[in-house]
């Protein structure tokens, strides 16, 4: 019989506020809306003793920067077939969205390398990105998995897990 513990991070602090349309494959969407989204995060681990011990701030930090940088912004997934980029200059976004004309300011939009901006896909883009920021803190051996739960609204949300 094997064991191991489960660290889970999940504070009003953490949370972001951002808008967002979700693509069907048959080209159509969601009007323009958003959520006050909480991330959680899971990192199971093999060992709890006192030399595996992962720090909790370290986690926050890393999702406090996630937090800073999508509250209060417009999530746009620019892998998506219906998402067309027609003018970036830094200034303005301007993009086709299944055949609707959007232009809005380049500061208040985040682009994720995405196909869609859902839940499922949502957790695995801040999944990613959290790992990016964390970076050597994820590394350790004594982590067996982590998983993102993003909730969009309170009972409603997806998770992304990755075993190590």
């Amino acid at each position: 019989m094997s064991e191991s513990y489960e660290i889970r991070v999940r504070k009003d602090a953490l949370k972001f506020a951002a808008s967002h349309m979700t693509v069907f494959p048959d080209g159509t969407k969601e009007s323009l809306h958003g959520h006050n989204y909480v991330p959680s995060l899971t990192v199971k681990v093999r060992d709890a003793s006192f030399e595996a011990t992962i720090p909790f701030s370290l986690l926050k930090a890393g999702m406090r920067k996630i937090a800073a940088d999508w509250d209060e912004k417009v999530l746009v997934a620019t892998r998506n077939p219906y998402h067309e980029t027609l003018r970036a200059d830094g200034r303005e976004l301007e993009f086709r969205l299944c055949g609707k004309r959007y232009v809005l300011p380049a500061d208040e939009v985040v682009l994720l390398e995405t196909d869609n901006i859902s839940c499922e896909t949502l957790a695995r883009a801040y999944y990613e990105r959290l790992a990016a920021e964390l970076g050597d803190g994820l590394r350790s051996p004594n982590i067996l998995a982590l998983s993102v739960f993003i909730e969009e609204t309170p009972g409603q949300g997806a998770s992304y897990h990755v075993d190590r």
